[in-house]
């Protein structure tokens, strides 16, 4: 049997989410709204949102035999994603503590737990599922040498390689050398680029200087300013965003990650990918939770 076209070895989370007047400052205690629990991390949001917008995908990665890995699991599942290489291991299920304040924006808090196992020799266990991708995604809530040996592996063997260097983290140089694209939020840019947070350089100028650090391409993601480009053929370029009401963040830039690789898959071109990423993200910040607010193609071309 063929395996799937694009592949994300990366994290699964329970989301553990609380709504909050404010974010407390040292010893303040608020008072939050009832705890939601919902499907989520980082690894398992791109796989659901590429798998809702038809993609064929797989998802690489591990939860515990708990609750909460059965519902990871299940998500996954629903949304049409291969988890024959999702394992179950002797650990907790990761979990993100979400708090969220009424402009929509959030506060986040991951145990990586099961995560932590997603090891070299665990992904070196399914590599055929990786290495005959056109596709593979990865991000940082696993540990940073699987995802180096991963990228480097699959680049070798020829797959397009998607890093999303998120949460922030120095990335090797080996490993930015086959992201194609790097994709970055500001701040995660400023923690590359050794930078101050309140830089003021266009988003262009940030997108190649990104480039300068030896990727293949980068993709800038602007919350709502939508999202800047670079290639190294010098085609740099920015997408705005579709406007909208934001009501969570949560899982936004992660609906956009998805949507790049379905369309990377898919033999568009950069630009184009990131359009409709963009227009992906768009619709999640306008809904509830990360997973629950990924739209299909139908909902996007409506």
């Amino acid at each position: 049997m063929a395996g799937s076209k694009i592949v994300v070895v990366g994290s699964a989370n329970a989301d553990l989410v609380l709504d909050i007047d404010h974010r407390p400052t040292a010893g303040e205690t608020v008072l939050g709204s009832d705890l939601v629990v919902t499907p989520g991390g980082k690894g398992a949001n791109q796989a659901v949102a590429a798998g809702r917008l038809g993609g064929d995908v797989a998802f690489v990665g591990c939860v515990g035999e708990d609750a909460y890995g059965d519902m990871l699991r299940r998500s996954l599942a629903d949304a049409g994603v291969d988890v024959t290489h999702l394992r179950a291991v002797d650990a907790p299920s990761g979990n993100a503590i979400i708090l969220i304040t009424p402009d929509g924006e959030n506060s986040i808090i991951v145990s990586p737990a099961a995560n932590r196992h997603v090891s070299v020799e665990a992904v070196e266990k399914v590599r055929p599922a990786w290495e005959e991708a056109a596709v593979v995604v990865l991000q940082l809530e696993i540990p940073l040498e699987t995802v180096a040996h991963v990228a480097t592996e699959a680049a070798s063997a020829g797959a397009r390689v998607i890093v999303n260097a998120a949460p922030a983290a120095a990335l090797p140089p080996e490993v930015l050398a086959v992201a194609n694209p790097l994709v970055v939020n500001e701040s995660e840019a400023d923690l590359l680029l050794g930078q101050a947070p309140e830089t003021t350089a266009a988003p262009e100028t940030t997108a190649r200087a990104l480039l300068d650090l030896g990727a293949r391409s980068v993709v800038l993601t602007l919350g709502g300013d939508g999202a800047a480009y670079a290639e190294r053929d010098a085609s740099v370029g920015h997408v705005p965003a579709r406007e909208v009401t934001a009501v969570d963040t949560t899982g936004a830039g992660d609906a956009f990650v998805g949507a790049l690789a379905v369309e990377l898959a898919d033999g568009a071109d950069l630009r184009s990918a990131v359009e409709l990423a963009t227009d992906v993200a768009g619709i999640a910040v306008g809904r509830r939770g990360a997973q629950a607010s990924y739209p299909d193609r139908s909902e996007v071309a409506r």
